[in-house]
């Protein structure tokens, strides 16, 4: 059964998906007789959450790590229940810039940006990223990092950059609109992975005015390999260097930010280099030492 595109929990009005629902869990939960779930009852209450969230006790994802004990069947749960292809793959986009622009960062990603020296938020590239948003070396760079792919795709082009200019991934959330992308919650896509596609830029809110930010180059069920700038394999927002990573769709605790269709507006004119400029507290924070 296809995974209907919405988190499924207690109250759910859908008899056919209960139903599955319950043959599923009870064949996965056969040995164990005392737990058996009524399959012709099409209601969803307390005690089939409960075997719900024994079965992700017991379960893990497809990288091998446990599953949320929630009750609820979100994407990932449901491919565990009734296989990944049961989860719907989206289509990569058709948008030829968002296309450039991932190649750009992938390009930063297989030439193994780093910082230099490490944990300094320094480096010949790193400074790079940061002088194109007008900020002096030594700031995070995660959302700088974003914007250069942006900026290079715009002047490869010879035309505008549709993406806000910001050191700072929760001012980058907020102005997204008024530049004319679209947002997507956090908790939209987690229902609903069909939302996102490869060229969209993740959010992660992590409090305090700080965060982290990347590009979704792929998507897989409940799970997204992201390219991202001032991180490393233990996926914080204060790593080293440019990696490629596979996050779950829950980690993500914000949002999504999709410039696709701004590109195929007419250009204004060839932008130029915006000069550089004193960094501004709306723009990042320094690493606390």
């Amino acid at each position: 059964m296809r995974y209907p595109g919405r988190l499924i929990k207690m109250g759910e009005t859908d008899a056919r998906i209960v139903q599955a629902l319950k043959r599923a869990l009870n064949r996965a939960l056969a040995r164990e007789t005392a737990l058996l779930l009524d399959e012709n009852n099409a209601h969803f209450g307390p005690r089939m959450k409960q075997v719900i969230k024994l079965f992700q006790a017991r379960h893990v994802d497809a990288d091998g790590r446990p599953l949320k004990q929630d009750g609820e069947v979100g994407s990932i749960t449901w491919a565990v229940l009734f296989g990944p292809g049961s989860v719907p793959r989206p289509a990569p986009p058709a948008d030829p810039f968002l296309a450039r622009v991932l190649r750009l960062a992938a390009g930063e990603e297989a030439k193994a940006v780093r910082e230099k020296p490490l944990n300094s938020n320094r480096g010949p590239q790193v400074d790079a990223y940061l002088a194109r948003i007008g900020l002096d070396p030594g700031y995070a760079w995660c959302c700088a990092f974003v914007y250069w792919c942006f900026d290079e795709a715009a002047l490869a082009v010879q035309r505008s950059n549709p993406m806000v200019r910001t050191g700072g991934c929760m001012r980058h959330w907020n102005a997204a609109p008024a530049a004319g992308a679209r947002r997507i919650p956090a908790h939209e896509a987690l229902a609903d992975p069909s939302l996102l596609r490869s060229g969209a830029v993740f959010i992660m809110d992590h409090g305090r005015g700080l965060g982290h930010t990347g590009f979704i180059e792929a998507i897989d069920g409940g799970f997204i390999t992201t390219i991202e700038g001032n991180t490393d394999a233990s996926m914080t927002r204060e790593g080293g260097g440019v990696y490629r990573l596979r996050r779950k769709l829950a980690e993500i605790n914000k949002g999504y930010v999709d410039y696709a269709g701004l590109v195929t507006l007419p250009p204004s004119a060839l932008p130029r280099r915006a000069a550089r400029k004193p960094a501004t507290p709306q723009a990042t924070r320094k690493r606390k030492a």
